[in-house]
C-alpha cells in the first residue's frame, strides 16, 4: 500500500467515525478526480475502512450505534459513486444476480461486488440483504440471469445458503458463493455444492468472466451424510428449550443474576442463543472448528467488554448435560471447552453471566 493510499484511508476513517458523511463523500470523489479508478476506490479505500469499523467494534472501541452509522455512510457514498456519470459502464458481458441469502443482513460485501461487476460491464440485478429463496427463484425465472452470486457473512446462515444454492441449481442457474460465512478457504461453499467460490470481489469478477458451467442434476451430497443422525435437526428444533435451560442453570449458579436489569437478561439470553445456533450449524457442516472458533471469538468479545469470559464454561456444561445422548454435539462441546480453558486466565472475580 502506498503512503497516499494509507493517508486516504486514514482520512476516510476519520470522516466515517465522526459521522461526517459529506466529508467522506468528498474524500472519495477527490480520489476519483485525482485519477484513482472506481474499482480501486471501492476495494482498496472504502472496503478496508469498513473492515476496520468491524474490527474496532469487536475490540469495543466503537459502539453498535457508531458501527451502524459508519456502515450507513459507506453505503450512501457507494451509491453516490455509482451514480457519477464518469463511473458508468455500458453493460455488455451478460446478466448477473447478486443477493444475500435469507436472514443475512450484512449487505456491504454483496454491494461492493455488484458495483465491481457493473464497472466491468455486467448487467447486474442487485437484490440486497436477506432475500428469501422463493423470491430469488422467482426473480431468476423472470430475469434470465447467467449466474447468481450469493453472499453470506454469518456461518449460521449456511443451512439457508444450502437451500438457496440447491434451488438455483435446480432451475439450471450456476451459483458463485462468497462471504465470510463460507470460510476463508471456501470449504463450506464446496461442502454445500456451490459451482464456484471467490474470496473477494476481484476474484469473483474474474471467475464470472471466465464462465461458470451450468450445474448438472442436483442430488444428495455424499459429504452431508452425517445429517442422517438427526443431531442437527433435533438441536435446531430444541433451540428455545436449550436456551431456557442454560439461562435457568446460570441463574442457579450465579445468584448475582437476580439483580440483572431486563436488558442484561435479554443480552444474556441472546448470547446463549448464538451459542446454540453455532453449535447447530457446526453439526450441519460436521466441522468442530466452526464452533470452537466462534466460542474463542466470543470469549474475546466478552473480554473486551469487561465481562469474564469464563462465564462461557457453565453454558457449555449445561449443554453437555442436555445433549448427553448426542455424540457429535458432545465432541464439539468438549473441544470448545478445551480451547476456552487453554486461552482463559484463572477466574479472579465473580464470573457473572454473559450480559
Amino acid at each position: 500500500m502506498t503512503a497516499d493510499a494509507r493517508a486516504l484511508q486514514d482520512q476516510l476513517w476519520t470522516a466515517v467515525t465522526d459521522r461526517a458523511e459529506f466529508s467522506a463523500a468528498g474524500i472519495v470523489f477527490s480520489a476519483l478526480d485525482e485519477g484513482m479508478d472506481p474499482e480501486t476506490v471501492l476495494l482498496d479505500l472504502i472496503a478496508p475502512v469498513q473492515a476496520k469499523v468491524g474490527a474496532e467494534w469487536a475490540a469495543n472501541r466503537l459502539t453498535v450505534a457508531q458501527e451502524h452509522a459508519a456502515s450507513a455512510i459507506a453505503e450512501r457514498v457507494i451509491a453516490a459513486l455509482a451514480h457519477r456519470p464518469a463511473t458508468r459502464t455500458a453493460p455488455g458481458l451478460g446478466r448477473i444476480t447478486v443477493a444475500c441469502v435469507d436472514q443475512e443482513w450484512h449487505v456491504l460485501p454483496a454491494r461492493l461486488l455488484a458495483e465491481v461487476l457493473t464497472l466491468r460491464g455486467w448487467q447486474v440485478d442487485f437484490l440486497g440483504a436477506q432475500v428469501p429463496t422463493p423470491h430469488l427463484i422467482a426473480h431468476l425465472h423472470s430475469s434470465g440471469a447467467d449466474a447468481v452470486a450469493l453472499s453470506s457473512s454469518i456461518p449460521t446462515r449456511l443451512p439457508t445458503a444450502h437451500a438457496a444454492i440447491s434451488a438455483c441449481q435446480a432451475i439450471g442457474v450456476p451459483v458463485l458463493a462468497g462471504g465470510a460465512a463460507f470460510g476463508p478457504d471456501g470449504r463450506y461453499a464446496r461442502l454445500l455444492g456451490a459451482d464456484a467460490w471467490a474470496p473477494d470481489a476481484r476474484s469473483a469478477a474474474r471467475q464470472l468472466a471466465d464462465g461458470i458451467p451450468r450445474p448438472g442434476p442436483v442430488g444428495q451430497l455424499d459429504n452431508l451424510r452425517h445429517l442422517s443422525d438427526q443431531e442437527y435437526t433435533l438441536v435446531a428444533r430444541s433451540r428455545r428449550q436449550l436456551v431456557k435451560q442454560v439461562l435457568t442453570d446460570l441463574e442457579e449458579r450465579f445468584p448475582a443474576m437476580a439483580s440483572y436489569t431486563d436488558q442484561q437478561r435479554e443480552r444474556t439470553a441472546e448470547d446463549i442463543a448464538h451459542i446454540v445456533e453455532f453449535l447447530a450449524v457446526a453439526l450441519y457442516t460436521d466441522d468442530d472448528d466452526l464452533f470452537t472458533t466462534f466460542m474463542t471469538w466470543t470469549a474475546g468479545i466478552l473480554t473486551a467488554r469487561d465481562v469474564p469470559a469464563r462465564s462461557l464454561l457453565p453454558a457449555l456444561d449445561t449443554l453437555t448435560t442436555e445433549l448427553k445422548d448426542f455424540p457429535r454435539s458432545l465432541r464439539m462441546l468438549d473441544r470448545a471447552r478445551c480451547a476456552l480453558e487453554g486461552t482463559l486466565a484463572p477466574a479472579g472475580r465473580h464470573p457473572g453471566a454473559l450480559a
